[in-house]
């Protein structure tokens, strides 16, 4: 498969990144030789330095037997543009990142008239993404699959959890009331996720990862030692594109959203539009000001301004003042591994979230859905079981699976299954599957 990705920024770099991991044919066209250098240096890929909208430039590394032309830059119309004109010289599918939402929600035009096939907005999916972690309050990491019938959901294990130092066998035994497969590990000192064993022993602090069928959501809560926090009052600081839109989508569910922004035109404007947020104008960095407003009345805290440190310092404040759930947006990658050790709920980048999303559409046919999790350079993916793939062919336990990679779950005909060592899995079926980026190539494989 050839791939092209125009930008080298943190979106087109992590896209790269990936898909180094499994000797596709890819470019990366930039201006900045700098970022190039630093990309041949790290990743197996080909890049070039130049105009992405270059007709010149794109027909000499053969854009007429491109698969897939992702256009990342920093700028939406340039982006635009790259897709354009890299449709009318032959490339088979283009994506085009953007920030105006109007081109997502506008009906009366068909993009892909122009070349454009699809569209994705690194704000909009940082805004759901916030949704969905204040939904699911006593975990930092969420994701869904078949509109919920299979979770992943991410925790910190605190001294309250009743499987601290026991095995994740005599912790599956200890609850064997409860469906749930442990699928990985993040541990503080250890850059190397942890995929569990029988054997693997919990401990305090751990980051750890479950998937679980719809019905063993709420039994998992005293596994990781936590309640349910009910959250109703939300604070957002910051009323960038994602703080309007989080407070939008927030406002639309009914809960209590108090948005603090700086710029006074910018606050009288999100005023305007969202009749049922209070919108105050003000420097959320002044803890004054956050005490004014009742911060310690918040259930939660999100701070989404464009400086990553204020994020990070003003949700420890948050915390502090005994607020129980914060999200910070972080711009810089290398900070999201960190937040279980600072204290901070979840740090999420919208980046990461751009590239994770467009990253599914380079998989092979048989991936319906696949997701990143915050704190872990991993995918999980939900795989559609072709008949006579390999895995098809005998129990889970006697497939050559990667030890990089574990079974989530199955679901058939509509239902969940827990897929333990005797599970046969059959055409038909949709497999959870967590791996990490070494093993992709070979669970693939297994699906074929």
């Amino acid at each position: 498969m050839k791939i092209i990705i125009a930008g080298s920024g943190d979106v087109g770099f992590h896209l790269a990144k990936l898909l180094s991991y499994e000797a596709q044919d890819t470019f990366v066209i930039d201006f900045d030789g700098a970022k190039l250098d630093y990309i041949n240096n790290h990743l197996d890929v080909i890049t070039k330095k130049g105009d992405a909208t270059s007709v010149t430039l794109l027909q000499e590394i053969g854009i007429d037997t491109c698969d897939l032309l992702l256009a990342v830059t920093e700028s939406q119309n340039t982006n635009f543009t790259i897709a354009v004109i890299g449709k009318a010289l032959g490339a088979k599918k283009t994506i085009a990142r953007i920030n105006n939402p109007e081109f997502l929600n506008n009906k009366a035009i068909n993009y892909k008239d122009f070349g454009v096939d699809f569209m994705i907005s690194p704000e909009e999916l940082a805004a759901e993404e916030i949704k969905m972690l204040l939904h699911q309050s006593s975990f930092n990491d969420t994701v869904t699959f078949e509109n919920g019938l299979f979770n992943v959901m991410g925790a910190v294990l605190g001294y309250k959890s009743p499987i601290l130092d026991l095995t994740v066998k005599e912790a599956k035994n200890k609850f064997s009331m409860v469906d749930f497969i442990t699928i990985a590990i993040k541990r503080e000192g250890i850059a190397q996720t942890i995929i569990p064993r029988g054997d693997t022993i919990f401990k305090m602090n751990d980051q750890v990862y479950f998937s679980v069928p719809q019905s063993s959501i709420e039994k998992l809560y005293p596994i990781i030692g936590a309640a349910h926090l009910k959250i109703k009052n939300v604070m957002i600081l910051g009323g960038s594109s994602i703080g309007y839109k989080t407070a939008r989508n927030l406002c639309k569910e009914k809960y209590n959203v108090t948005l603090i922004e700086k710029n006074k035109e910018k606050a009288l404007t999100i005023a305007e539009d969202l009749h049922n947020a209070l919108v105050i104008h003000g420097d959320g960095r002044d803890i004054e000001l956050l005490e004014e407003e009742h911060i310690r009345e918040m259930d939660a805290f999100v701070a989404v301004t464009g400086d990553s440190e204020t994020n990070i310092m003003s949700c420890l404040v948050a915390k502090s003042k005994g607020v129980k759930k914060t999200v910070a947006l972080v711009e810089n990658m290398d900070y999201i591994n960190i937040s279980q050790t600072i204290g901070i709920d979840t740090l999420i980048n919208k980046k990461l979230l751009a590239a994770s999303s467009i990253f599914r559409h380079i998989r092979k046919g048989e991936v319906l859905a696949l997701a990143n999790l915050h704190n872990i350079d991993a995918e999980v993916f939900e795989f559609e079981v072709k008949t006579n793939a390999k895995v098809t062919l005998k129990p889970i336990k006697e497939l050559r699976f990667p030890r990089e990679a574990v079974f989530g779950g199955i679901i058939r005909n509509g239902k969940a299954f827990m897929s333990f060592g005797d599970f046969q899995i059959k055409a038909g079926d949709k497999a959870i599957v967590f791996c990490l980026p070494e093993a992709i190539s070979e669970v693939e494989d297994l699906f074929k």
